[in-house]
């Protein structure tokens, strides 16, 4: 069984070929998960530099990259027939979008699904896909920060404004605002630069599916966490692929929160089928 303080939950790798939100998600809610994460990717270009950190060449390991739904078009969507689940992304690809236009979708999300949106966020491994939107490589990190930042101040304050080198705007007006903080989650490797990058802006950390050693990884970063003064205990969400219930507990222990499974979406279903399966085997009801 797992620790109760372990949550479960569930990704989908959407596409337009694939079980549509508004069916998978009461699937989801109802076998007992906690959560329902959706990716992020607005096109592929055909040219092909950037490795996938996956295959380590150009090679795509699935074609549904080229076919992913738009996440808070997919998130609106499972939030109109859910009333409990988390409703996230793993990851979403803040700047190749405008913050502010951005900041209210989120927002809109949030306040129509009553505070269940956590924002799960990448530097973009696609530099490919990064330069179609004008953002410089060397600079990503920066941009993201800046982006999260000038999207909290919308969310926060009566009268946000934010000065930056990506992202500037004067005093405006913005609601909704959510009904409390959006977590932010960074989806990226487990490396010290990164996890320092957790540290001070965010508010936990998604696995890739290259991790490994993820109870040391977890550990470490609770440690990075502490020495930049941060309080409380980061959020870490473990991806995960075989059910192994001691392992997890073992994940648990060193401060794992979430873990996340992969959907079978074929057909409605499989997807029950699946979902019904894997609960049992985790004892998530």
């Amino acid at each position: 069984m797992v620790d109760q303080d372990v949550r479960v939950g569930i990704v989908q790798f959407t596409s337009d070929r694939g079980l549509p939100p508004q069916v998978l998600a009461p699937l989801i809610e109802r076998a007992g998960f906690a959560s329902y994460f959706v990716p992020e990717h607005g096109h592929i270009p055909t040219r092909r530099d950037a490795a996938h950190p996956g295959t380590g060449t150009s090679e795509l390991p699935d074609d549904r990259y080229l076919r992913t739904l738009d996440p808070w078009t997919a998130l609106a969507a499972a939030a109109a027939v859910t009333t409990t689940i988390e409703l996230a992304t793993a990851v979403a690809l803040p700047v190749q979008a405008d913050p502010i236009t951005l900041a209210k979708t989120i927002a809109t999300v949030d306040h129509l699904s009553r505070g269940r949106v956590a924002f799960g966020v990448g530097f973009g491994w696609n530099l490919d896909e990064l330069a179609d939107h004008g953002v410089p490589p060397a600079r990503r990190r920066t941009m993201l920060r800046e982006y999260v930042a000038a999207m909290r101040a919308l969310w926060r304050d009566d009268e946000a404004s934010y000065e930056g080198e990506f992202v500037s705007f004067g005093p405006s007006w913005a609601w909704p605002k959510p009904p409390g903080p959006v977590p932010v989650l960074l989806g990226a490797g487990a490396s010290e630069k990164n996890f320092a990058w957790i540290a001070r802006h965010a508010d936990g950390w998604i696995t890739t599916p290259q991790d490994r050693g993820i109870g040391e990884a977890a550990r470490r970063l609770a440690q990075v966490w502490r020495e930049h003064g941060r309080d409380g205990a980061p959020r870490i969400v473990a991806l995960d692929g075989r059910p192994d219930p001691e392992r997890l507990a073992r994940w648990g222990e060193a401060g794992v929160t979430d873990v996340l499974y992969p959907a079978v979406d074929s057909s409605e279903e499989a997807a029950a089928g699946h979902l019904d399966g894997l609960a049992g085997v985790l004892s998530v009801r």
